[in-house]
């Protein structure tokens, strides 16, 4: 990672998550001095603490919610990777209120942490279910977007500088939908699909880090990345594991139903942010609006600029084909360890 020496403290909340074991890896391996894992399961983290047995990884229990907790875990380091966040749709549906806790109130203590200690860099997870949000999860990581500008707008003296990512679907994370056609499909049970026009982002981990590893070495205080990535609809990403497995043509593809707070498609940038967005091969970089509440002086003028560009969504992104998706998930090292483990 180019911005961080190899002396660096880097402190990863949620680092028992998907996102954060893939970059603990990641930061041992480029020889980072000292990596924090923060988090409150310790199950997850004694079976990280087995499994990797490397001296410079310190292990913190404790909850975002709770200030003093993530004081501790963040005085001293270097930089942040905030990914702690509740993320299932449905569960925060039914218990929005605990969404509030941990995604808004929790991301608060983060940041209010990292700019008491003079931490120098923050990049704060997000997700296309922000973008135009319908439920609850959705608005939680919306709300945590806003207070992450919000911080590099009051605190403009404050030596920590602030950014975020926003990706889609982590292919194989935990809680993602191949793991569960895969599991399905070994169990003898159907394929279970909600809609079969629904069209997600694909991201890789690996992805997903990179973009992080992008928003570090390119970010100015406020600013927001997003990669753009593919996408494919839901039947063709069924029929593509179900191909990977085998099966193909012989298991049953059953339509349950859109969940709570699902959409027909997702957004990664919103027409007026990809108005704004600095683009190149991989990435968007959007700036920080980094006007003041003055808005007197827009009274005789206003600004001139009306966006006319369109959102960038999971429905007019590239749209893999079953094969191309195929390729992609059998690329995944997450679906050969599957592979190892259960075929």
């Amino acid at each position: 990672m180019s911005t961080l020496d190899k002396s660096s403290i880097v402190t990863i909340t949620g680092g028992t998550g998907s996102f954060g074991s893939t970059m603990v890896k990641q930061l041992l391996m480029e020889g980072i001095s000292e990596v924090r894992v923060f988090s409150r399961d310790e199950n997850k983290q004694d079976d990280m603490r087995n499994s990797i047995k490397d001296e410079r990884l310190k292990f913190i229990i404790g909850d975002i919610r709770d200030l003093a907790s993530i004081e501790s875990a963040i005085e001293g380091s270097d930089y942040v990777f905030h990914a702690a966040a509740l993320k299932q749709v449905p569960s925060c549906e039914f218990f929005p209120m605990q969404a509030v806790s941990t995604n808004i109130v929790g991301s608060s203590n983060v940041l209010m942490s990292a700019i008491k200690h003079n931490v120098k860099s923050v990049v704060c997870l997000s997700t296309d279910k922000a973008v135009y949000p319908i439920n609850a999860m959705g608005m939680t990581k919306a709300i945590m977007e806003k207070l992450a500008q919000s911080f590099t707008r009051n605190y403009p003296k404050s030596k920590t500088k602030i950014s975020i990512t926003r990706y889609g679907n982590v292919m194989m994370s935990r809680g993602s939908v191949i793991p569960l056609f895969l599991n399905q499909i070994r169990d003898g049970k159907p394929i279970t699909i909600t809609n079969p026009e629904m069209t997600r982002f694909m991201m890789s981990l690996s992805d997903s880090v990179s973009l992080v590893k992008h928003a570090f070495a390119n970010s100015r205080s406020g600013d927001l990345f997003v990669k753009k990535a593919p996408a494919t609809n839901v039947m063709n990403l069924a029929t593509a594991v179900s191909r990977l497995m085998g099966v193909e043509g012989k298991v049953t593809v059953q339509n349950i139903g859109t969940r709570h707070g699902e959409k027909l498609f997702e957004s990664l940038l919103g027409s007026e942010e990809r108005s704004a967005a600095i683009e190149s091969n991989e990435y968007f970089q959007v700036p920080l609006d980094t006007r003041t509440l003055d808005y007197q002086i827009y009274f005789d003028v206003g600004q001139k600029k009306v966006s006319k560009d369109e959102s960038f969504t999971s429905h007019n992104t590239k749209q893999l084909s079953i094969d191309e998706t195929v390729n992609l998930i059998k690329s995944l090292p997450e679906f050969q360890k599957y592979k190892e483990l259960y075929l």
